[in-house]
C-alpha cells in the first residue's frame, strides 16, 4: 500500500512534496482529480486530502476578486451619480422571499465606512430587510448605540417590532441596544402625553445626534401585501404614495405625503434623516424602484445597498 493511502485518521500530515506536487498539477495544469491520482499512484479521494491540506498549510491562497460591475465598479459609481447618493453599495443579484442575507454584505461594507466608534448612535426601521440583515454577521462596533427610528406596531410579525430589530443588532455588533416604549401611531392624547414621557424622550432626542441610519425602502402602499396596521392603506392621499421610509410616504417627487393621524407618528423626521450623515437604505427588487429612485430625490437615505440587477433598473428608470 502507498504510504499516501494511508487512512486518514492514521495519517496525521502528508509530505510537502507531495501536497505541492497536488496543487501545481490541478491548479496551474488544470489537471484533474483523476489524472494526478494516476500520476501520483495514490487514489483520487486521497487527492482531495491532498488539496485539502495544501490550503490549510498555506501552500495554496485562493483569491475571489469582485468583478468590477460590483463595490467600486462603473455601475455602483454610475447609480450613485444618477440618484445624488454619497455612495451604493452592489450585491450580486438576490433571489427567494428573503433578501436580507444576500443583502447584508452590502451593509457590512457600508457601516465598516462609516468608521462607527463606541458612543455613536446608529438608527433602525421596521421592515423585514432591515429585520433580516440585523440577524446577520455585520461587522463588530463595541459601544455604539443602536435605537429605533420609529415606534412598535401591533402587527404579530416580528419585522415590525423595531425593538426586536435594535436588539437583534446591538447583540450581532457588540452595540448597547436603547429601546423605544411607544406605539408608532399612538391616539391624540397619548402622544401628547408621550412627548414628556423621560424614557420615551430619551429616545426621541438620539434622533437629531444619530451618525447613522438603517432603513428599509416601503414599496406603493397599494401594491404590497402586508402593511402596518396602524396605515389606512386605501386613504385617498395615499394613492400618491410610492413609498415610505420609517412609515413616512412621499410621492415621486420625494414630497411628503400625509394620512389620517400621521402628525402623530412617532418616528425619525423627514429633516432629521436629511442631517444624518450616513443614511443607508437597503432594498431590492423590481417593485422598490420607483420607491428607491423617489426616496432618493427626497432626501430619506444619502447612500443605498441593492443587488446589480435592480442598480440596472435604477438607471434605466432615471435616464
Amino acid at each position: 500500500m502507498n504510504a499516501a493511502d494511508v487512512a486518514p485518521e492514521a495519517q496525521t500530515r502528508f509530505p510537502q512534496e507531495l501536497m505541492y506536487a497536488a496543487a501545481s498539477q490541478y491548479y496551474l495544469e488544470d489537471a484533474t482529480q483523476a489524472d494526478i491520482a494516476k500520476r501520483l499512484g495514490v487514489s483520487r479521494a486521497t487527492v482531495s486530502r491532498l488539496l485539502t491540506e495544501a490550503r490549510r498549510h498555506g501552500i495554496v491562497e485562493i483569491r475571489v476578486h469582485r468583478p468590477a460591475t460590483l463595490e467600486e465598479g462603473p455601475l455602483a459609481a454610475e447609480v450613485a451619480e444618477a440618484l445624488r447618493l454619497q455612495r451604493v453599495y452592489l450585491v450580486p443579484k438576490v433571489s427567494g422571499p428573503a433578501l436580507g442575507p444576500w443583502l447584508a454584505p452590502g451593509l457590512a461594507r457600508a457601516l465598516t465606512g462609516v468608521g462607527l466608534t463606541s458612543g455613536d448612535i446608529v438608527l433602525v426601521s421596521s421592515g423585514s430587510t432591515v429585520y433580516e440583515c440585523a440577524r446577520e454577521s455585520l461587522g463588530h462596533f463595541p459601544g455604539v448605540t443602536i435605537a429605533p427610528a420609529v415606534g412598535g406596531q401591533e402587527d404579530p410579525q416580528p419585522w415590525f417590532q423595531t425593538n426586536e430589530t435594535t436588539r437583534l443588532l446591538a447583540e450581532r455588533v457588540g452595540g448597547v441596544p436603547s429601546y423605544l416604549y411607544a406605539p408608532a401611531l399612538p391616539g391624540p392624547e397619548l402622544f401628547a402625553s408621550l412627548q414628556h414621557e423621560p424614557s420615551v424622550r430619551r429616545v426621541m432626542d438620539l434622533w437629531a445626534h444619530a451618525k447613522c441610519a438603517i432603513v428599509g425602502v416601503g414599496s406603493p402602499p397599494l401594491m404590497r401585501q402586508v402593511t402596518p396596521a396602524f396605515v389606512p392603506r386605501y386613504a385617498d392621499s395615499l394613492r400618491q404614495a410610492v413609498g415610505d421610509v420609517c412609515s413616512r410616504f412621499y410621492d415621486r417627487d420625494g414630497e411628503t405625503v400625509g394620512y389620517p393621524g400621521s402628525e402623530r407618528l412617532v418616528a425619525t423626521g423627514l429633516d432629521e434623516l436629511r442631517r444624518i450623515p450616513f443614511s443607508i437604505a437597503v432594498a431590492a427588487g423590481p417593485e422598490k424602484v420607483v420607491s428607491i429612485v423617489a426616496g432618493a430625490k427626497g432626501g430619506y437615505f444619502n447612500q443605498l445597498v441593492t443587488d446589480a440587477l435592480t442598480a440596472e433598473s435604477l438607471l434605466a428608470a432615471t435616464r
